[in-house]
């Protein structure tokens, strides 16, 4: 257990619960249904009820990330959460208000009436992977802030990191590369979320609807994710020297594809099995077309994470200062932190089995007209 493992280690970690975050991101998908006008009230309910039993995974899973985040990088934490608050103000915000919405949308006497807490769903569903998105999008276009690590022993204002610009993350909106993968993120969780309602709903308009969804999203999904990707690996990178230092490298993310085979293979087989997915939804009459799709992004989502962070890159860069720029070297917690955090760890496995479990409990009976009507499920 070195000092770089365990730095390794745990961006490793930050990656595939960035995975699992997006993946989950189904449920905020799904729930962009509930404006489909050709879907009544009770077709709707049944999305609903779809959705309610998993939104909680969904929101742990940011949380998880964030807590994550914080132990292991602190610098990025107070950086990005102090300095890019909006971003993350705004996402907080719309979860509160699906959590809100999910719990109290049926309740007599609610202020906002089913039809405002639906919105409300929606709104969700569209802005929180777009946040999420283009948040992940600056790790390769930078954002404006500076670190001085000695600004923590100013007795009048310790604080090491400044933001640059009164936005205060709102400008990552101006940068059309992190846009991109922004409205990346909609369409593939709008794809998963159509998806997950083929495995769980058992309603032949509703599955008439998710199948039109998925056919409908395929070009505009390819379109976004390819321009970003292609974009990407022409792009210059921001590459660290053996001595710390950060420079601009030309082909940057594309020679830490090519020098990491593990992300390229873990690309390729993503990227397979996402169109898997997408193609037995959509031009098949197979009902498991997520069990494909969602791992496969996790895939995905993972190796973009191992490009902004490996092969001697910096992973938060900064593109008013680049020697304010974050690697995982300059930025990880103490030996001692990463060490006992790695050991807490090894209880992971144990987590995942009993999410498993209890998903595979909670889907065991698909969702039908009749739990609608005879008032099964709460929601």
């Amino acid at each position: 257990m070195t000092y770089v493992f365990l730095q390794n280690y745990w961006w490793c970690l930050i990656a595939l619960l960035g995975g699992l975050l997006v993946a989950l991101m189904f449920v905020q998908g799904a729930n962009c249904q509930l404006g489909n006008r050709k879907l009544d009230d009770s077709q709707k309910r049944m999305i609903l009820n779809a959705t309610g039993r998993k939104w909680e995974l969904t929101f742990t899973t940011l949380v998880t990330f964030g807590g994550a985040y914080f132990a292991s990088f602190p610098p990025f934490y107070s950086t990005s959460f102090g300095g890019a608050y909006w971003v993350w103000v705004l996402l907080l915000i719309t979860f509160v208000f699906q959590a809100v919405s999910y719990e109290f949308q049926h309740k007599k006497g609610n202020l906002l009436g089913v039809k405002g807490f639906r919105i409300a769903l929606i709104v969700n569903g569209f802005l929180a992977p777009f946040l999420v998105g283009t948040a992940v999008g600056t790790f390769f276009t930078g954002s404006p802030f500076t670190v001085d690590k000695l600004a923590i022993a100013a007795p009048s204002s310790p604080v090491i990191s400044t933001w640059g610009s009164p936005w205060h993350g709102l400008e990552a909106l101006g940068q059309a590369h992190a846009v991109d993968l922004g409205l990346t993120l909609i369409f593939l969780t709008s794809i998963l979320g159509a998806l997950y309602i083929l495995s769980q709903v058992d309603d032949e308009g509703i599955l008439a609807q998710a199948r039109r969804t998925v056919k409908a999203l395929i070009v505009p999904f390819l379109l976004t994710f390819l321009s970003w990707a292609v974009v990407l690996l022409l792009r210059k990178g921001f590459a660290v020297a053996p001595d710390g230092t950060i420079f601009m490298e030309p082909f940057k993310y594309l020679h830490n594809l090519l020098q990491m085979p593990v992300a390229l293979v873990m690309l390729l087989a993503g990227v397979v099995l996402v169109l898997l997915g997408i193609w037995k939804g959509a031009f098949t009459k197979s009902r498991n077309g997520f069990w494909f799709a969602a791992p496969g992004t996790v895939l995905v989502v993972m190796t973009v994470f191992f490009l902004a962070g490996f092969n001697g890159t910096a992973y938060y860069p900064s593109n008013t200062d680049l020697q304010s720029s974050l690697t995982l070297a300059n930025s990880s917690s103490s030996f001692f932190t990463l060490k006992v955090m790695t050991w807490v760890s090894l209880l992971i496995p144990f987590v995942v089995a009993y999410i498993a479990f209890a998903w595979r409990a909670m889907d065991k009976k698909k969702i039908s007209q009749d739990d609608i009507r005879e008032g099964v499920n709460q929601y």
